[in-house]
């Protein structure tokens, strides 16, 4: 295999065998983005003289002899709402080409503690505000697995999966507030993982929803992501949401061994929406034997009645939430802000009186309720989105189908991992495992079992018409 084609953890192990350098890496990886990037158009801003610099560092400080990370040496890409003090931050809008952030996130910090390279910032849905990855004014990044017509790549974190789905970075940084680590993975043949609210620190990261937003990884493996996740989750004070979490080695859940034992809940099919792709729902039906097959105790279940209903619940906190921050350019015309998602932002001033504080008074009753009815469950299997990519002009912005099915997780306080189950039309499709809140042990320890009993996550796109 080529560098480009290695996840984090065959990187990280081939630079500890001293198979090859960071520096060969990032060269290789820089190489790779000035051939696709004008095509796919994930990145905002690549930090090509910044990476090799500190890649010669990492090389550096390995060949000292002293002890280093398991992460360190190893490219990275942020979505671009992780602020970096002194860099220009733009959070997917137009308006905010030459904002420079003056102060950096909590993510970037700890992974450049961690030794981490970043090789850039990535493109998303304006204010991470939408699912299908779509950017009037900044523009779409390309869904790589179809280079003649231009598919949704998901969002909103649509640069980084992108980028990573088309082996320009091994890994990046998402953020779910809905679905926007899981339904780009699931468009583009990815592991991501949504963490329990809380899990990551927020400071220094451009908020969409206060009470629902998250910091995700997005990789090629199950075990990439808890090699992340490892050096994410930790308290913070500055986000003292933060303060009450479990500390775990989560790489621990990700060495393989049998899920004999462990239940999984899968829902009863009826229970989908209407608009539910036919390769969709077989894939995750095969997915479910696959388990079943591996150990696990599935048990075909019918959700409570209103578990779906929860996606639009979650989208009026949400757009409450993000009118409330935005409204002073929302409202401003003379700002070039998409109309989409001014649009939908708008919703936000419509809402009747108290509907917001009764929203988020009837969440904390709903997710007490899930978690007794959750309570005989190691996760839930369900489909991640419920269609294949559809071609970018075909999207209808205000449509319920890309977050319809992760918008409860996140409504409802849960984690999931979603991780690629099948292709439908050369497309790639995704499942979520949905966990109880705080294990994301469990949803890892599932995702590899998984991984390790099929290919999906191998594939890559073809790239050949690039010249790669």
């Amino acid at each position: 295999m080529q560098l480009h084609d290695l996840t984090l953890s065959e990187l990280s192990a081939g630079l500890s065998a001293k198979k090859f350098s960071s520096r060969e890496v990032v060269d290789a990886l820089l190489a790779r983005t000035a051939k696709a990037d004008d095509k796919l158009h994930a990145f905002t801003e690549v930090y090509a003289k910044e990476a090799k610099a500190l890649a010669d560092a990492a090389d550096t400080a390995r060949a000292s002899g002293f002890p280093i990370g398991p992460l360190h040496g190893l490219p990275m890409i942020y979505k671009d709402l992780c602020d970096i003090a002194g860099r220009v931050g733009t959070g997917g809008s137009k308006m905010w080409t030459q904002r420079v952030a003056n102060e950096t996130s909590n993510t970037v910090e700890r992974l450049t503690a961690a030794g981490m390279v970043p090789l850039g910032k990535t493109h998303m849905v304006e204010f991470a505000f939408g699912g299908w990855g779509t950017n009037p004014l900044m523009g779409a990044p390309w869904n790589p697995w179809d280079l003649k017509t231009q598919r949704t790549p998901g969002g909103s974190s649509s640069g980084t999966c992108v980028a990573v789905a088309a082996r320009l970075a091994p890994a990046g940084i998402g953020s779910d507030t809905g679905g926007s680590v899981r339904i780009p993975c699931a468009f583009n043949g990815l592991v991501g993982l949504k963490v329990t609210f809380g899990r990551i620190s927020l400071h220094g990261t451009m908020l969409l929803s206060w009470t629902l937003d998250s910091i995700g990884p997005m990789a090629r493996s199950v075990e990439d992501c808890a090699l992340m996740l490892n050096a994410l989750a930790a308290p913070d004070p500055r986000d003292p949401t933060t303060l009450g979490q479990p500390l775990e080695d989560f790489t621990s859940a990700t060495k393989g061994g049998s899920i004999e034992g462990m239940r999984i809940a899968v829902p009863d099919s009826k229970q989908l929406p209407d608009f539910m792709h036919h390769d969709v729902v077989q894939a995750w039906q095969a997915s479910a034997r696959t388990f079943e097959s591996l150990g696990a105790t599935v048990a075909a279940v019918r959700l409570p009645d209103w578990f779906f209903a929860m996606a639009q619940a979650a989208g009026i906190i949400s757009t409450s939430e993000m009118f409330s921050l935005h409204r002073d350019w929302i409202e401003d015309e003379k700002k070039p802000i998409g109309p989409g998602v001014r649009a939908r932002a708008l919703l936000g001033k419509g809402f009747s009186t108290g509907a917001y504080a009764e929203e988020l008074r009837r969440m904390g009753e709903r997710r007490a309720e899930f978690n007794e009815w959750m309570h005989p469950y190691d996760a839930i299997l369900a489909p991640t989105v419920a269609v294949p990519a559809i071609p970018l002009a075909e999207v209808e912005e205000t449509s319920p189908i890309p977050g319809y099915l992760t918008r409860p997780g996140n409504y409802l306080g849960l984690c999931a991992l979603s991780m690629p189950s099948g292709f439908s039309g050369g497309l790639p499709l995704g499942i979520q495992i949905v966990g109880k809140p705080y294990r994301e042990r469990d949803v890892l320890r599932l995702g590899k079992a998984f991984q390790d009993a099929t290919d999906f996550h191998r594939r890559a796109p073809d790239l050949s018409s690039l010249g790669l």
